[in-house]
């Protein structure tokens, strides 16, 4: 198969080595150790010069065989092997899950498990987007001055989950049928005043953006994304909504207490990489509106659901919400076992990484960085 077909995961010989077979052409391997792959992906890349002809990403140095060992683990069990998909989202992996289990069982989760849930997603997907343009700075070597900021913003966000849950990274904090622990005491006046900090911090990141005539050079109009291609190519998320398209799970199909709270879809207008960076920053924007309403409209009562010990549901769901990537869907059948008969992801990651190829032939290798960076993927989620 020739570079440029889409994504792999087997791989021959011949496809490592360098001649293309055309006197004006050269494979690149770039990866599976590069440090601007954003984890283990493997790009062979068909270059002409410093222009890129074909890409081709390559997968699977991740994979292990999540969708399989679910089959062999209770619906509980399963919960804590979610942290490890999107590992820099864990709180948004746990949410798709057991909102399935819920969905598919017909669990109502109390007002109160809701409202923290939402509280902690946004929490999460600014965390996330915090550690995206960080990267993507260091990506197109920038000064680590912005990656330093963004860090250290996040670390704030990981130090409130770990007063939740006891952990900074994977929080198997959801449950089904709500979450596992209530709001510790004075977690919201530390989050309110985080989120007072955070807004004057966004504006510098949008300042840094502007004025630094570097980042904007190497981001505006590169890799741009039409809205129609966009829809077609299955994007979902900042990708699609960089493209000017709008498009939000958390509208389309409300879940959780998003329908009762007061916010925008954001977009961008281009789709070229600044567009993508500049959801980021307004997606975070309006994440703090979410949280600072979340907190203050909490009502009280329990935090979890009656469940049964043994859960073993019957039927078939599709269930998707709106991670920081874009719509992460479960797809998950029950027959009555006390294990799933088949889960299967859609990863938000994975379908626009495969976008890589369409609108990275004809730039520069060195642009090429920069549209990775902005599709933003994280390979526990493609590899799975």
């Amino acid at each position: 198969m020739k570079p440029g077909t889409g994504l792999r995961r087997v791989v021959s010989e011949d496809e490592s080595m360098t001649d293309t077979g055309r006197p004006d052409t050269i494979l690149l391997n770039m990866g599976p150790q590069h440090p601007s792959t954003h984890g283990v992906l493997r790009l062979l890349i068909e270059l002409e010069g410093e222009k890129v002809v074909n890409i081709t990403p390559i997968i699977g140095y991740l994979h292990r065989g999540f969708e399989k060992i679910t089959e062999h683990r209770t619906y509980i069990q399963i919960i804590p092997l979610t942290d490890k998909l999107d590992y820099v989202s864990s709180m948004a992996n746990n949410m798709a899950y057991v909102k399935a289990v819920e969905d598919l069982m017909g669990i109502e989760v109390p007002e109160r498990a809701e409202y923290i849930r939402v509280t902690v997603l946004e929490l999460q997907r600014i965390a996330s987007h915090l550690l995206a343009l960080g990267s993507l700075g260091n990506d197109l070597g920038m000064p680590f001055t912005l990656m330093m900021y963004t860090f250290r913003e996040r670390e704030m966000i990981l130090d409130l989950f770990e007063s939740l849950s006891g952990a900074r990274l994977g929080y198997n904090y959801m449950r089904i049928g709500g979450v596992a622990e209530d709001l510790p005491l004075g977690f919201k006046d530390m989050t309110i005043d985080f989120l007072r900090f955070l807004e004057k911090k966004i504006d510098e990141y949008e300042d840094f953006i502007y004025e630094n005539e570097i980042f904007r050079m190497r981001t505006e109009d590169v890799g741009v994304l039409k809205a129609g291609e966009a829809v077609n190519l299955g994007a979902t998320g900042p990708v699609l909504r960089g493209s000017g398209v709008r498009l939000d799970i958390r509208k389309e199909d409300p879940y959780s207490v998003y329908s009762e709270l007061d916010w925008k879809i954001v977009t961008g207008r281009k789709g070229d990489c600044l567009s993508r960076v500049l959801v980021w920053i307004n997606e975070m924007r309006m994440s703090v509106d979410i949280v600072e309403q979340a907190l203050q409209n909490m009502p009280p009562g329990p935090v979890k659901a009656k469940v049964p010990r043994v859960l073993r549901p019957e039927g078939e769901v599709y269930s998707r919400i709106e991670s920081p990537r874009g719509e992460l869907g479960i797809h998950l059948i029950g027959d009555k076992t006390t294990t799933p008969y088949r889960l299967k992801i859609r990863s938000p990651a994975f379908c626009n990484l495969s976008i890589l190829p369409h609108i990275a032939k004809g730039v520069l290798i060195a642009d090429l960085i920069a549209i990775l960076g902005t599709l933003d993927p994280i390979f526990g989620e493609v590899d799975r």
